[in-house]
């Protein structure tokens, strides 16, 4: 659209130049105005600033939590010395001049910032500095819950008042609120671990909204309807429900085959002390399809399980996140932008409201094929230190892993030997072995012939071709003999010469040794008629 320049200034109406097709009434409206929902974050000025930082604050939520720091300012507990003594949080401004707007924008603080700590502070150190004086100026508000961490304990209270500068010995406490601290103190190591992966973020102001229950849990509040809370009947809105793995079935062990129930159990038990298991054993033992059926039913269906491959070419930008070409499909150009990668969509799927009691699960299939430090990155810290937050590589967002998301590793050994994993792997990952020798594979294809009404033949002589390959880790598993190919006309001869066969030549590469001779089913059958 553009504006008819036949008519005075202020007579000027927007005419339509071309049609354009919209697929909703906010599309429409984006162009109306000029820019899209999230313009004015992604508009940026030539330094690079984005066009969010010259408006004022818009919509917030009614209440907030924050965290804010000052157990450890230029060596002095503030926390002890003066915070819950005087009732009030602080930050130092010490070279931030007279404030004259009360809800200052993002630009006007970092021009103070630039002006005023010139030479006192590096660039990085002035951007995180103008973040948290924007959020104690203008986001944090009277009836916010705040939250500080003194000698190993979280205290907690509610803000009072709004933000005022005042002079204070060596600047460390200029800019001030009210707070009403609430008696009680709580012990950081018997905190939730939701909110002890908060907590972790190294920042002086850190925004805790996305845990408020668990601290309105800890002071009470939660027990309290607030004004609006209640729904149009007059009834509390529903208590969060926590984290839990449901309990093993004999339906499930029936459909899974699984002779031994315990087995099942052990499997769920190691998921909720470890969060991380990995399934290796040789080629056919069932370990990707396991994985996938108890995902899917851990965690109440197939919306809650994303399945990945690894491979050698596969990287940190294709699991977690990274800068991927993208094209315009209005202009066709092309732009490199920042995109989430399956391990970062799950997370922050399974971190949405109403999520966090539902388990989610990532399969990662042949977990041993890819180079893990370099495709974990960062994230390898946080597979062990769930409760612990780190600062991401490409976004710069502080990231933890939501403590119900669970991982679900595949690993074939006769592919890469499990030998070949690194300690760091082994330290984060439980491992459990499936082997045609042992439960629950073991005696898996003589039940699964039983139940279909076929004849045990196949199971027999399965049994009989493990017993002559002299390492476990190039056993043949059962899920070649489970197909209905192999019990077609010829299918079972075919299944053994195409499949069966090739794997145990190459396990003998190089031996002279007549593979056919020693593993065919002639053979076989003349041992176990």
């Amino acid at each position: 659209m553009t504006a008819d320049p036949g008519l005075p200034k202020d007579q000027q109406r927007w005419r339509a130049a071309r049609d354009i097709e919209c697929n909703s009434s906010s599309a429409a409206a984006a162009l109306v105005y000029g820019y899209d929902a999230s313009g004015p974050e992604f508009w940026r000025t030539a330094e690079g600033h984005p066009l969010a930082d010259y408006l004022s604050t818009g919509w917030r939520a009614p209440r907030k939590a924050w965290l804010v720091r000052g157990s450890n300012v230029s060596g002095h507990n503030l926390v002890r010395q003066l915070w819950l003594q005087d009732g009030l949080v602080s930050l130092p401004a010490a070279h931030l001049p007279p404030l004259e707007e009360t809800d200052p924008t993002k630009s006007t603080l970092r021009r103070f910032v630039e002006d005023g700590y010139e030479g006192a502070a590096s660039y990085s150190q002035k951007r995180g500095l103008v973040d948290e004086l924007h959020a104690f100026l203008t986001q944090m508000r009277i009836g916010d819950t705040v939250a500080t961490i003194s000698d190993g304990r979280l205290h907690i209270g509610q803000l009072t008042g709004d933000a005022v500068q005042a002079s204070s010995p060596d600047g460390l406490s200029n800019l001030r609120r009210t707070v009403a601290w609430f008696t009680k103190s709580h012990a950081y190591e018997e905190l939730p671990e939701e909110l002890q992966q908060k907590l972790s973020v190294q920042h002086d102001v850190v925004d805790l909204t996305g845990v408020l229950d668990a601290l309105d849990a800890l002071t009470g509040l939660a027990d309290l309807v607030a004004p609006g809370a209640a729904d149009s009947a007059g009834e509390r809105p529903p208590t969060p429900r926590e984290l839990t793995l449901p309990d093993i079935t004999e339906d499930l062990a029936a459909e899974l085959l699984v002779h031994d129930r315990g087995w099942l159990d052990e499997m769920r038990e190691l998921l909720i002390d470890e969060r991380q298991l990995v399934l290796y054993g040789p080629p056919g033992t069932g370990k990707t399809y396991l994985a996938m059926k108890l995902a899917e039913y851990l965690g109440g269906g197939p919306e809650q399980v994303k399945i990945v491959q690894f491979h050698p070419s596969y990287a940190y930008e294709d699991f977690f996140e990274g800068f991927r070409p993208v094209e315009d499909p209005e202009t066709r150009e092309v732009a490199f932008r920042l995109t989430a990668g399956p391990l970062r969509e799950l997370a922050d799927l399974a971190s949405r409201d109403g999520n966090r009691h539902i388990p989610h699960f990532l399969i990662i299939d042949e977990i041993n094929r890819a180079n893990l430090a370099k495709v974990f990155g960062e994230l390898y810290f946080l597979l062990e230190y769930r409760t612990k937050s780190v600062r991401l590589t490409y976004s710069g967002d502080d990231f933890a892993l939501p403590p119900n998301l669970f991982v679900i590793g595949t690993m074939n050994t006769a592919d890469r030997s499990i030998a070949l994993v690194d300690a760091a792997m082994r330290r984060r990952f439980a491992f459990v072995e499936l082997s045609p020798s042992t439960e629950p594979t073991a005696g898996l294809l003589a039940r699964w012939l039983k139940r279909e009404g076929k004849d045990l033949e196949p199971a027999r002589l399965l049994d009989a071709l493990n017993a002559r390959v002299d390492d476990a880790g190039f056993a043949i598993g059962p899920s070649y003999l489970m197909k209905p190919g192999v019990y077609r006309d010829g299918g079972l001869e075919r299944t053994w010469r195409t499949k069966i066969l090739p794997l145990l030549e190459e396990h003998h590469y190089g031996e002279g040794l007549d593979v056919a001779a020693r593993y065919g089913l002639d053979a076989l059958r003349e041992q176990h008629p």
